[in-house]
């Protein structure tokens, strides 16, 4: 307290020491995929489908990564961070004997620049084309990056000198697409206008890239596949759209797939603030996805959760039906739930927007046998649209069986978690229980009060506990501040049952 010497009026700012809760977010996803270019095996932070397409390129070919993201925007999902994985080269480009093709300068007989594509697996879909060049005497140029006959990147006023405006020098800063190398034998001449050249791909070593499991979950202290999601506290949900791709390709088998969903389950039950999206392989009817659940991917977990079948959607880029597993869409619609319900409402019996059709129709005696073993079911509705039909978890546990009660606990946790980091350290007496019961009761009521507790009274809906019962000495002479949290979650009205009986008479009227 400040030492006042002269009569007056003082003003002081005090902490009032405990700080309110705030919830964190509920909605980002985690993605692992393949994708048509941009940085591999680290995890990017995506904002919008745009904002994928600059950093990723657009849709792939052999890859469900890109229509899956676009689809998770599409149905309302947030932000993102999206894991490129590396696939094994296909095309032109081969392992260890990546081509190395020339920019023909205004001599023949000497190349002016080497050309390669960085992702070797785009070898043959690039090509360069030397535009606009001027005429003799004058040093700058235009070189464009072209797929498929359209300009994809182009590096304007560059010259063949030294300088900031040297073409290596740009492309190598701004292109994701080529690399350029400068002819080291004599001075290097402009470039011939319109000449065109196709790639090869950027040389690799000599083994070639192999795919299997390990290539999704990766390694947390390298930041790669699934572990490095450890590091990014705010992701919530996690999907591998593509490693049904894989398996569709022959690129990996049923174990290494049961292998991925595995670790998936594994990193979000250590994290324990996410849940997993798992996909099925395509194409199976109702009896071959039971048995797949039961015979092949027997998890029991409240950490994830099961979609099928697969859906059709229009591709973007030609028009035609294309299926897809939908695990994208389904991270979507529970981010769009969230934001308009909360997270403690099940995100079902929501529309699945951009979907054409279901690549196997359901009945409801199908549902029937598959909603007990924990398969979410997507089914198509007369007047209604396509729909989310399903809210379970894979665990057998009851009190875990539904996703928004997982959820909820994730977002109740990880909000008092962040929320009480001031508590660290603090005189451990009854001034400190009265701050924490006080500050977490405010937040668990707000909570309450949005609905997302059962219970007519606050009391009947969660408690705090945080006194000298289960703060004995012994505990606090250990360094420990002991709280009990207990809430009472919603559950959602799974089954609805009007009973209606038949009245002997008809109603009285009033007379």
């Amino acid at each position: 307290m400040p030492n006042y010497l002269a009569p007056g009026v003082y003003v002081e700012e005090v902490s009032s020491g405990s700080k309110p809760i705030e919830g964190v977010g509920t909605a980002v996803a985690g993605f692992v995929g393949f994708a048509e270019t941009g940085p591999e095996s680290e995890p990017v932070l995506i904002s919008n489908w745009t904002h994928y397409t600059r950093v990723f390129g657009g849709f792939a070919e052999g890859s469900y990564l890109p229509h899956s993201v676009y689809g998770y925007f599409l149905n309302g999902g947030g932000a993102a961070y999206v894991i490129r994985v590396p696939r094994p080269e296909r095309g032109q480009a081969k392992p260890g004997k990546a081509e190395r093709v020339a920019v023909p300068s205004t001599e023949d007989n000497r190349p002016a620049f080497t050309v390669q594509a960085i992702d070797a697996a785009a070898a043959g879909e690039y090509s360069v084309s030397v535009a606009e060049a001027g005429e003799p005497g004058e040093e700058s140029f235009r070189l464009d990056v072209l797929r498929a006959g359209k300009v994809v990147e182009s590096f304007d006023n560059v010259t063949a000198k030294r300088g900031p405006q040297n073409v290596v020098t740009a492309v190598s800063k701004q292109s994701k697409l080529v690399t350029l190398e400068q002819n080291r034998s004599g001075t290097l001449a402009l470039p011939r206008k319109d000449a065109v050249v196709a790639l090869g791909g950027k040389e690799k070593s000599s083994s070639p890239v192999v795919l299997n499991a390990t290539s999704y979950v990766g390694d947390p202290v390298e930041r790669t596949g699934i572990g490095g999601f450890e590091a990014i506290d705010e992701i919530t949900m996690i999907l591998v759209p593509d490693l049904m791709s894989a398996h569709e390709q022959g690129l990996i088998d049923t174990d290494g797939v049961k292998a991925v969903q595995q670790a998936m389950i594994a990193h979000c039950e250590l994290m324990a603030d996410r849940v997993a999206i798992l996909d099925t392989p395509p194409g199976l009817n109702s009896q071959q996805i039971r048995n797949w659940r039961s015979e092949v991917t027997g998890y029991d977990t409240k950490f994830a959760a099961l979609y099928w079948p697969w859906i059709n959607t229009l591709d973007p880029n030609t028009g035609t039906p294309i299926a897809l597993p939908p695990s994208g869409h389904v991270a979507g619609i529970w981010g769009r739930s969230d934001e308009t319900r909360g997270v403690h409402k099940a995100p079902a019996n929501e529309v699945v927007r951009g979907v054409v059709s279901l690549q196997t129709a359901i009945s409801r005696v199908e549902q029937e046998l598959l909603n007990p073993v924990g398969i979410n079911c997507i089914r198509a509705f007369p007047g209604q649209g396509i729909r989310l039909w399903g809210a379970r978890t894979l665990s057998s546990d009851p009190e875990w069986r539904y996703i928004n009660v997982r959820r909820l606990f994730n977002f109740i946790e990880e909000s008092i978690l962040n929320g009480t980091n001031w508590v660290v350290f603090e005189p451990n007496d009854e001034y400190l229980w009265s701050s924490v019961r006080r500050v977490v009761g405010a937040f668990l009521q707000r909570i309450w009060r949005n609905g997302a507790l059962m219970g007519r009274s606050a009391a009947e809906a969660y408690y705090v506990k945080c006194d000298e019962e289960n703060n004995p000495p012994e505990s606090r002479d250990a360094g420990n501040l002991i709280i009990e949290v207990g809430i009472a979650p919603v559950k959602p009205a799974e089954f609805v049952v009007f009973r209606i009986a038949q009245m002997p008479h008809g109603p009285a009227l009033d007379e």
